[in-house]
């Protein structure tokens, strides 16, 4: 029984271990919203490591990651071998880091009010994309 209740407690706690990963946020030493979205990100559970890049630098770091223009936020955050851009809210990077699927990563284009770090009031569901794919949604939150 004490085995059981164990493996139990450990079933668990797994979500809160797999939200103890490491990202790499990038971002222009300009932009206060960046900040924002790391420490949210942290405070859900996640070490962010926040690296500032001039704007051709971080324009190049997109370009090399092929983000789409039209998917592009204002940061770029590497975690898991996954690219994730702009103010993607935590419940859809976890699904990503859940499911582990065969793609480049996922956007939230743009900089939406009432997304994580944004500020403002959200007023509708937030489509997040797979980076690449025009018209794929990877989840609605």
């Amino acid at each position: 029984m004490r085995r059981f209740l164990t493996l139990a407690l450990m079933t668990m706690m797994m979500p809160v271990f797999a939200w103890a990963q490491s990202a790499m946020l990038y971002r222009s030493p300009t932009c206060g919203c960046c900040l924002g979205h790391a420490d949210y990100l942290r405070e859900q559970g996640f070490e962010v490591e926040v690296v500032e890049l001039e704007t051709e630098a971080l324009a190049y770091l997109k370009a090399e990651q092929t983000i789409p223009r039209k998917q592009q936020g204002c940061h770029t955050i590497m975690i898991e071998g996954y690219v994730v851009e702009g103010h993607v809210p935590v419940d859809a990077i976890n699904k990503l880091l859940a499911e582990r699927p065969d793609i480049k990563g996922i956007a939230l284009p743009g900089m939406p009010m009432g997304s994580p770090g944004m500020g403002g009031e959200k007023t509708a569901p937030f489509a997040v994309m797979v980076i690449g794919e025009d018209d794929e949604v990877f989840a609605v939150i």
